[in-house]
């Protein structure tokens, strides 16, 4: 059973530790591994190196929208490619994300966590939120 009284509040708590994370995704790129290195680093994977500022600037403004609650459902939605991406990568260096390399763990429960947040909603204090147009109404609370 769902308590529709303090269900608002845990979306909104698991929101903003979602969006923190997806913004710390993206200043470990740019503040750690710098542009110019995660660039590199796709380059070595035989992806296109022009696409770390884009990945960057998804993660990081994605992460801030879902933050505030701007349409935040939709936007863990869409990040969940990015994210698969990542995972892809970290797949065959195992579960643990302390493994060498990286595991998969991480962005495995980024993943999870998005597509729990599409699917549970803005929660409270958002400032922007939409109904799902399959899924009815929102709630209210």
């Amino acid at each position: 059973m769902i308590d529709s009284r303090s269900a608002p509040y845990g979306a909104f708590v698991l929101r903003v530790a979602l969006g923190l994370m997806w913004v710390s995704h993206a200043l470990l790129k740019y503040l750690v591994f710098t542009l110019p290195g995660f660039a590199g680093f796709l380059g070595s994977l035989g992806l296109p190196e022009a696409l770390a500022w884009p990945i960057f600037l998804a993660e990081l403004i994605g992460g801030a929208l879902i933050i505030a609650g701007i349409y935040a459902r939709h936007v863990a939605l869409l990040l969940i490619p990015v994210m698969a991406g990542a995972m892809s990568v970290h797949i065959p260096n195992g579960w643990l994300f302390s493994a060498a390399g990286g595991g998969w763990e991480y962005p495995g429960f980024l993943i999870v966590a998005s597509f729990a947040l599409w699917l549970i909603g803005d929660g409270a204090f958002a400032l922007r939120s939409r109904p799902l147009f399959f899924l009815g109404r929102p709630a209210t609370a």
